[in-house]
């Protein structure tokens, strides 16, 4: 494969938005707009559609753009990476058939075709297809690990042992994989104690792997090994103590029950192949087929659990929530990843306005499991994003007793359960959790600020909040939030000047936010520059502000600024009288 290929790959991950912002989706086009358009007006649509991320409209522009130049290998490719990170892959097979007869080693379209011929059980024609991919580390480890299945589809075992077997590549990434995938292939071909030292092989380049954590727990528990088998497990729940597929798999074992082989077909041990190596190259930050992998996995295997999650948080990730939740409904109901799963389908309702439906999904998934707090984290954070304070803070409640040791990961549940307690005018509350947020995790700016902030606007501990605020801004001088707080603060305590320059500043970094830039516009009428501060609450104005803040800006825009005392001077006055000054 050409480098230009790769190059249309990276282009399809930045159109998934890893690199570029999201802009509106286009619609898929039909047969009579593709025929009033030019070639090249085609081809630019393609790529719009794809930076878009709606990969069937890209497909079909491509499509349209390379029938009006067949031979234009660059627009064969661009068509081919659309149309898999699309998931059509049938369709990418086709394009793969004519890309190998000008490329012989054609990596993607080998792969392609390889995969399609497994999936149709033509295993020997898959075989000459995953020998034909070039070289290149990663498409050496799958494609090999991917002809082993075939070879055991094939019926021939030794073949798909020596297969993997004489694959070389980097220590770290090749002995895990074929041992796992070998062990994997020798136990469902009945050669027992051959896949046992596979699997602990496996087990020793890798004892926090799920998968070979699984593959040899389960070879364990069928072979007589109870116990064997839970001290592995046990002592990966240690590291992970939540995950849903081990915490299932010590269920098993413990009830007595003999858990089913991880795959019981070629089909699904090449969809593993396609979701375990790309998985593993993705946290190193190694790979290059990212979606794709994932798409042909489901291809082989349509109900794969975690290719479906994974992928389904992708789409999540780069603001494609409808296309997410496809993906989570076909999770299957008897998989542990399915609570997962209908919890971010919730996180994806709400952000569609269908908090509701969100919210009916989470009820019914705390009514099931009471002591499983993950629903519990998103009700709360549903709730806090509705404005729903005194809700957000009983379900906060129901958390913080779960925490039995608080650890500096946890600061985030009380700086949550503050914020909740602040706006529904609990200060008190509010003011003890985010100290504790802050004994758990000193000097975390986003707790340094809210907490300072509020000492200042409450005109108390004026010197330790502003101390506060600007160690915030310290940690995160680019953070127009946190740079408006300081300013505001500025302007609570009377230091109009001082927060006329931190607010421009915030507006500068932040120009789309109505609070900032209402903020600006009072500082501005203090320092007597009123038209630029009538500007602004006007701008503010325009860009939909909380709606008990519209009434406030309007007030403004209309008769100005009334004056009233800072909070460092209001302080200054109650402490005169209190002390009889």
């Amino acid at each position: 494969m050409t480098a230009s290929l790769f190059r249309h790959i990276a282009f399809a991950f930045i159109a998934l938005g890893l690199l570029l912002p999201h802009p509106a989706s286009a619609q898929v086009p039909t047969q009579q707009e593709l025929s009033r358009l030019a070639p090249l007006g085609a081809y630019l649509a393609g790529r719009q559609a794809l930076i878009g991320r709606d990969f069937t409209a890209a497909a079909a522009y491509y499509r349209a753009a390379l029938r009006a130049d067949p031979n234009n290998k660059e627009l064969l490719e661009s068509t081919l990476v659309a149309l898999l990170v699309g998931g059509d892959v049938e369709e990418a097979a086709k394009l793969a058939e004519k890309a190998v007869q000008s490329d012989k080693s054609h990596r993607l379209a080998r792969l392609t075709l390889g995969v399609r011929a497994l999936k149709q059980k033509q295993y020997q024609t898959a075989r000459q297809h995953f020998s034909l991919t070039g070289q290149r580390v990663d498409f050496d480890l799958i494609a090999g690990l991917l002809s082993g299945w075939a070879a055991y589809g094939a019926g021939d075992t030794r073949a798909a042992i020596d297969t993997i077997d004489k694959l070389s590549g980097p220590e770290q990434l090749f002995p895990l994989f074929k041992n796992l995938h070998a062990g994997l292939i020798l136990e469902l071909a009945g050669s027992k104690k051959e896949a046992g030292k596979r699997f602990e092989k496996a087990y020793s380049l890798d004892p926090n792997d799920m998968r070979v954590v699984e593959g040899y727990a389960g070879w364990a528990v069928r072979n007589g090994s109870k116990d064997d088998a839970l001290k592995v497990v046990d002592a990966f729940r240690k590291a992970a103590p939540r995950n849903p597929f081990i915490n299932a798999l010590s269920d098993t074992i413990k009830r007595g029950d003999k858990p089913a082989m991880l795959f019981a077909s070629p089909q699904e041990g090449a969809a593993e192949v396609l979701f375990g190596v790309s998985s593993w190259l993705s946290r190193k930050g190694q790979d290059d087929l990212g979606p794709i992998s994932l798409q042909l996995a489901l291809y082989l295997q349509p109900s794969h659990p975690l290719a479906l999650l994974a992928l389904a948080d992708l789409y999540t990730a780069v603001k494609k929530p409808e296309l997410a939740i496809k993906l989570y409904e076909r999770i299957p109901a008897t998989s542990p990843m399915r609570r997962s799963a209908s919890i971010q389908m919730a996180v994806d309702l709400d952000g569609l306005e269908r908090p509701d439906e969100a919210r009916k999904i989470l009820d019914k998934l705390i009514a099931e499991q009471p002591k499983d707090v993950d629903a519990y984290y998103a009700l709360a954070a549903l709730l806090r994003s509705r404005k729903k304070y005194e809700e957000c803070t009983d379900v906060y409640n129901k958390i913080v007793p779960t925490i039995e040791n608080p650890q500096k990961s946890d600061w985030v549940v009380f700086y949550y359960r503050g914020i909740c307690q602040e706006r529904s005018r609990q200060w008190d509350k509010a003011e003890a959790d985010l100290k504790k947020a802050l004994d758990l995790f000193p000097e975390q700016p986003q707790v340094l600020n809210y907490l300072g902030y509020s000492w200042v606007d409450q005109g108390v501990n004026l010197d330790e909040g502003m101390k506060m605020i600007r160690r915030a801004v310290e940690q995160r001088p680019e953070d127009g939030y946190i740079i408006d707080s300081l300013g505001w603060a500025y302007y609570r305590l009377g230091q109009y000047d001082e927060a006329v320059k931190h607010l421009e500043e915030a507006v500068s970094r932040k120009p789309e936010d109505p609070t900032i830039n209402d903020h600006l516009g009072d500082a501005y009428w203090k320092v007597g520059r009123e038209p630029e501060a009538r500007f602004q609450w006007s701008h503010a104005k325009d860009l939909k502000p909380e709606p008990e803040d519209l009434p406030k800006i309007e007030e403004k825009l209309k008769s100005g600024l009334s004056d009233t005392p800072s909070p460092a001077a209001e302080a200054e006055r109650i402490k005169k009288s209190g002390s009889g000054g």
